[in-house]
């Protein structure tokens, strides 16, 4: 367990330093809740170990690498490996029993040969945790997602075959992926789209044929899927961000309290126990369906547009069960 916790550091470490977040001890300790001795000895492991180029910079008050240029030795070999661990073991213990599972215990198996300390992987114990994907996931299919993260490592473009569901319709695009993750089940590709000429999110299964090209990209050094990512609400990142304001009664506002839906979130507390829920997001879409989820314990209170948009589903919705819709059609 403590090396893998070690390798969930290292990687930490270096996607902040990669993001010129030029992080320090003080506030990894912070993040992992551990020790400062512990960071600096995760630091050592990966300038002893893996040859890392780590320097402090004074004026930043953090570490950058000295060459940039520089990359995280590779663990896996082959690219079925390589997803497993994308998944996590975790996430991945829902493939025991598929063709992931002999690449993930692979990955792990040179995961701890490649870190101090001692892991066991007993797949009884395992038996006991179990992770759920949503029942309305939809399927994907495996060779897709080791095709697109070989692409995402080589930087190569890809055409695919897409169904764009607002439409309906199916159109081949090129695009250059930047990104996997999976969210509730379903898996979902960032990638700059040369058909709309900027970056969209894919679902993986509404891609029904694809080929990975010879043809290599370069990657925008500016882009970062996390802050473009900030934008979206769930998977949906729309256009323009705006303000959100939402209105939760005393009873729904138990719940809306335990989680952060969204990084930009602040919460006003009400007199009442109610709350009111402040994010700037540009996936209205989406925070239509999530809000009307709640029904009566919910209330949008801006922007305006979103407002008439959920009164007029729910308008909609009220003729559809009192029979006015079907009645117009006699």
């Amino acid at each position: 367990m403590a090396s893998r916790q070690q390798l969930e550091r290292i990687l930490k470490i270096d996607e902040l330093i990669r993001a010129g977040k030029y992080p320090n001890p003080r506030q990894l300790a912070q993040e992992f809740g551990v020790q400062e001795r512990t960071i600096y000895l995760d630091r050592q492991f990966m300038v002893d170990r893996l040859g890392a180029p780590i320097a402090y910079d004074r004026r930043r008050g953090g570490w950058y690498y000295t060459d940039p240029n520089w990359a995280l030795p590779t663990v896996f070999v082959t690219e079925g490996e390589l997803l497993a661990f994308l998944l996590s073991v975790e996430v991945a213990k829902r493939y025991l029993g598929t063709p992931f599972e002999k690449p993930l215990l692979s990955a792990v198996e040179k995961i701890r040969r490649s870190l101090k300390g001692q892991v066991e992987v007993n797949l009884a114990e395992l038996q006991a945790v179990s992770f759920l994907t949503s029942p309305s996931s939809v399927a994907v299919n495996e060779r897709l997602l080791f095709d697109l993260q070989r692409a995402i490592v080589e930087n190569r473009k890809v055409k695919i075959n897409y169904f764009t569901a607002s439409r309906g319709s199916w159109q081949e695009r090129v695009v250059e992926p930047y990104h996997l993750f999976n969210l509730r089940g379903d898996w979902y590709l960032v990638a700059f789209d040369h058909f709309r000429q900027d970056m969209r999110v894919f679902h993986t299964g509404r891609i029904d044929r694809w080929q990975v090209l010879s043809e290599v990209f370069v990657r925008d050094p500016h882009f970062s899927v996390q802050e473009w990512m900030k934008q979206a609400f769930i998977a949906e990142r729309g256009e323009g961000p705006v303000e959100v304001v939402v209105r939760f009664d005393a009873y729904q506002a138990r719940y809306i309290r335990e989680r952060r839906w969204h990084p930009t979130q602040k919460i006003e507390e009400l007199p009442d126990g109610g709350l009111i829920l402040h994010f700037t997001t540009g996936g209205l879409e989406e925070v239509k369906r999530w809000v009307m989820s709640y029904g009566s314990h919910a209330e949008v209170l801006a922007p305006e547009s979103l407002r008439q948009a959920v009164k007029e589903e729910l308008k909609r919705t009220l003729d559809l069960y009192e029979g006015k819709k079907g009645e117009e059609n006699f």
